[in-house]
Parts: C-alpha cells; structure tokens; sequence
C-alpha cells in the first residue's frame, strides 16, 4: 500500500472526520481515509480509502501501512473504547506511522470527574510511549450536542449547577485539526485546548437556545441522585450512565471552564459562539 496517499484520517464517514476529509480534499491534499466499510467512503478526489476498525490490529497494520501522519478520531463511546484505541495505536506504531493527531479531551486527567476524560488521558499516555510524535486536540463540550439534549418537554436536565463550560463547535475542531495536518511537523508535540468564545452555564445555554430557534428551552439543575434516577429509564450499562452524569458534575466542579486562544491560534479565525451557531446550515 505503499502507493497511497501518505496522509491518513479516520472517521470519515462521520461528523467530526468527514469535516477534516472534506477540508483536506477542497486544498487538493491528498489522503487515505481508514473506513469500516470501503463502500461507504466518501468521494473526495485524491483519497484513498482502506478498510479497518480499531481494535483488529492486523487489518489496521494493513492500511495503515506506508501512512506517515495520522488523524486519529476516539472511537465510539463502549466499554472497551479503551482498548480499542490501545490495539490502534499499537498498529500505528507497527506499521511505521510517524506522526499521530489525536482528538482529546478538554482537561483529561487520570482523576478527571468526566468518566470519559481519564480514558482520553490514557489514550495520550499510550500514543507518547509509543514512540510516535503526537500532537494532541483537546475539545471542550461540543456545541453540536446542546440543542439535542433537551427531553420531550424542552428541558435540560443534569447535574451541572451554576458551573460553566466552554463549547466548541464541531467546525472549528476540523478547522483546527486542518491546520495542524496541513503542516504537522511545526505541531509536533503539542497539546491544544479548543473552546468556543464564551463561558455558558446550562440555563444561559438554554436561554441562548430559545432565542436562537424559537423552542421554548429550560435548564433544571438535578441532584446527582435525581440524574441518575431520570436515566435509569434507557436500561443502560452503568459506565455509559456514569459518563452522562459525569458531564454534567464535571461542569459543575469547575473542570470545563476556561477560554482558549488555541482556536484562533491555529486557523487565524475566531471560534463560533453558540448564538452563531445556531444560525448556521448543518454540516
């Protein structure tokens, strides 16, 4: 496979990773983008698609063979996300990748409160004992998410108190993993944060909502006993319930707060607000 494009982005059949595909295609770059399933790859000019899943080491050597630098998606919230990412970043290393990008999160830490975040950390602990260099993203909440997380009656409900986070949009991520991919080697080693402009609380959020789409949205501050309780109707594994909560008492702890310049740092444009957003087509 030696003869394919030497940039690789995986996720490209998917928000986040189809963003940065179709970025790198509309500069002529060209790329190998690493699919499930090679029918479903998008059409992006100078790419090349090849199949394989994080966690079959052996089919991810194959197509990650002759690949140089490395845009790697986390994978899809599971049980075993971990150790997916572990098998993937084992095969990188093995097929000689020298440069993997990978998509953090904001503050993870081994003790982070969001469940989650301590898994990105250990990702980042595995990609910098690999050998290989890194340069780490590290996205705050997502704006994307907020106008879906209201229940039937138009309610944000959660742990989140008074605390406050710092959306992103999912376009400035691909604006910046763009950046850092169109000329890697001067972001060799580094870690950004990227955030959105603002600091929002969950009822200032839902205020920003109502304006900007005409719902009628509310933020209820649950007890963590009530946000569990309210869960307990999807039936599901008690990781995947401790994560959801834990977005929210991680705001509450103070632990998604904070702007970052690192947005506009890397792609000379200032990140969207939510307000913006929300007028914005979907992507």
């Amino acid at each position: 496979m030696a003869n394919l494009p030497e940039v690789a982005v995986t996720g490209a059949t998917g928000g986040l990773g189809g963003m940065v595909a179709r970025h790198l295609a509309g500069s002529g770059f060209a790329q190998r983008l690493l699919v499930r399933d090679v029918s479903r790859a998008p059409d992006l000019g100078q790419a090349a698609a090849a199949a394989c899943s994080y966690g079959d080491g052996e089919a991810a050597r194959r197509a990650l063979d002759g690949v140089k630098v490395l845009f790697m998606v986390s994978a899809a919230e599971a049980e075993d996300r971990l150790q997916q990412h572990y098998a993937f970043v084992e095969a990188a290393a093995d097929a000689g990748v020298q440069h993997v990008v990978y998509t953090s999160f904001y503050g993870a830490a081994p003790d982070a409160t969001f469940t989650l975040a301590r898994d990105h950390y250990a990702t980042e602990e595995n990609i910098k004992a690999s050998g290989m260099a890194f340069t780490f993203l590290r996205d705050n909440f997502y704006l994307d998410f907020l106008p879906q997380m209201t229940d039937q009656d138009g309610v944000i409900r959660g742990p989140a108190g008074d605390g406050v986070f710092s959306g992103v949009a999912r376009e400035d991520i691909a604006r910046s993993a763009f950046a850092v991919l169109r000329d890697p080697a001067i972001h060799q080693g580094k870690t950004y944060n990227l955030t959105g402009p603002e600091e929002l609380s969950m009822a200032k959020a839902a205020e920003i909502i109502t304006a900007g789409t005409g719902r009628t949205v509310a933020y209820h501050a649950e007890t963590v006993e009530e946000a569990y309780a309210s869960r307990a109707q999807y039936n599901a594994p008690a990781w995947q319930v401790d994560a959801w909560v834990s977005t929210y008492t991680a705001m509450a702890a103070g632990e998604m707060a904070g702007i970052s310049t690192d947005v506009h740092g890397l792609t000379g444009q200032d990140p969207i607000s939510l307000a913006e957003f929300l007028t914005r087509p979907v992507l």
